[in-house]
């Protein structure tokens, strides 16, 4: 169903700048310090929403624009995902620069995360885009550095710096298949950790050339799970890395085996023996909730801030598309006959919901 349609309890108030109009020069936010803990949010899917008609509500039930009702909500930081050349347009470099600018006007720090693939990148599929498909290691890596340099300077150019910047999404697995591949179900692949490390280097020597500042992150999944050998071997390999970065599925018993309290417990033990022996800092780059168990959603929100805040590597925690509500899905989705993301943190109503709030407060 096209959510767009939907209304607030008959609420339906454009939002204050429905055509993504600037904020004003007398906007009285002060933003958070580089540096100090991100309260964020990926919001990747943001502008497809807006053009499907979704419209995002505050506590009155008047029409808001997304990014600045979750600011108001307690959201400082934004991750915005980059694919080289997805077949709709959607977040590529128009889109991201067009998302980029409305968070930086907004006094909101960015994270930049590049999936070096033309769909979603993950454990289970880190496809190589369909214009670098016949490249050879050579070839790729020069196309990493090119991309990378490419989007930077973009938004360099847009007045956009970020504060963070990934080499990849989820790649447990590598990235950049099957050139930047670790293994597959018969064991590691021959030289599989040496091109992994070659491709992630260039792409963080192309983000230190444009933003030398900025802190470039490693990130991969289950943050429940002992990941030092990862970062060893990437590091053996000669890769390099400011920050390592993991998504936190906790209420996902289905992926973890385990319940929510075991699995925030072994991501809490897991990033301080990360900081022990790489010492760097960590960021919780994804977090979900599901949806429909607010209440528990909560508990497993309150559970793993206590457990994380006080660490003073832990630099922050990102929420994945919190502004998905009423099973609003891409068109891709549609297609290929996937469910609606189920863990968006609005509600029924299209607001901000109780884990959100309790996430950044």
């Amino acid at each position: 169903m096209a959510i767009g349609l939907l209304s607030c309890n008959g609420c339906n108030t454009p939002p204050d700048n429905e055509n993504n109009q600037q904020p004003s020069n007398d906007d009285p936010y002060i933003p958070a310090p580089v540096g100090s803990y991100a309260k964020g949010a990926d919001i990747s899917w943001l502008t497809e929403q807006e053009n499907d008609g979704v419209l995002f509500y505050d506590s009155l039930g008047n029409a808001t624009e997304c990014i600045r009702l979750l600011r108001d909500n307690g959201m400082n930081s934004v991750r915005l995902r980059v694919w080289v050349n997805h077949s709709t347009g959607w977040c590529n470099l128009p889109d991201v620069l067009v998302k980029a600018k409305r968070a930086a006007d907004l006094k909101l720090r960015i994270m930049i995360d590049f999936h070096y693939s033309d769909y979603f990148a993950d454990p289970s599929k880190q496809n190589t885009p369909e214009a670098w498909k016949d490249y050879d290691l050579a070839q790729l890596t020069q196309a990493v550095t090119d991309h990378t340099t490419e989007v930077l300077t973009a938004l360099r150019d847009a007045g956009v710096t970020p504060e963070w910047i990934q080499v990849g999404n989820e790649t447990r697995c590598g990235m950049l298949w099957p050139t930047g591949r670790l293994w597959n179900d018969r064991g590691d692949l021959p030289n599989g950790w040496k091109n992994y490390a070659q491709l992630t280097t260039a792409g963080y020597d192309a983000c230190k050339q444009i933003f030398p500042d900025a802190l470039v992150i490693v990130h991969i999944d289950n943050a429940y799970e002992d990941n030092n050998w990862f970062f060893r071997k990437l590091r053996q390999n000669g890769g390099k890395f400011d920050m390592i970065g993991l998504s936190h599925y906790p209420m996902m018993k289905e992926w973890t085996g385990k319940d929510w309290q075991e699995t925030n417990q072994l991501a809490a033990n897991n990033i301080t023996r990360l900081y022990n022996e790489f010492h760097c800092p960590v960021m919780i780059a994804e977090i979900g909730t599901l949806s429909a168990q607010e209440a528990t959603a909560v508990e497993v929100i309150d559970d793993i801030r206590q457990r994380i805040d006080s660490l003073p590597y832990m630099k922050g925690i990102f929420y994945w598309e919190p502004q998905v509500y009423n099973s609003w899905r891409p068109k891709e989705y549609i297609s290929l006959g996937w469910g609606a993301y189920n863990m968006g943190a609005f509600t029924y109503q299209g607001q901000p919901n109780a884990a959100l709030k309790a996430l950044w407060k």
